[in-house]
């Protein structure tokens, strides 16, 4: 199981070291759009506003944050902040 989806996964960090905030890219048609992120959760599906694709996380990434976004997922963060 992923970190960031491990009940072990805590927030343990400043709220400022942690970004929220990450651009999705669809690989499909490009269109970009910021999202907010959970703190706590993985979000497995993302439904693409341009192209109507839905986006699952690639293999080896815990969500689609970490494989479509601009930073990885709050709980990756913070795992590489220690």
């Amino acid at each position: 199981m992923s970190a960031c989806c491990s009940s072990g996964a805590r927030q343990t960090h400043a709220d400022s070291d942690i970004v929220t905030r990450s651009v999705m890219t669809c690989p499909h048609c490009g269109t970009s759009k910021p999202e907010e992120m959970p703190r706590d959760a993985c979000q497995i599906v993302y439904l693409c506003t341009g192209c109507g694709a839905t986006l699952r996380p690639t293999a080896g990434d815990c969500c689609v944050f970490c494989s479509y976004g601009s930073v990885p997922c709050p709980p990756i963060q913070a795992d590489r902040l220690t």
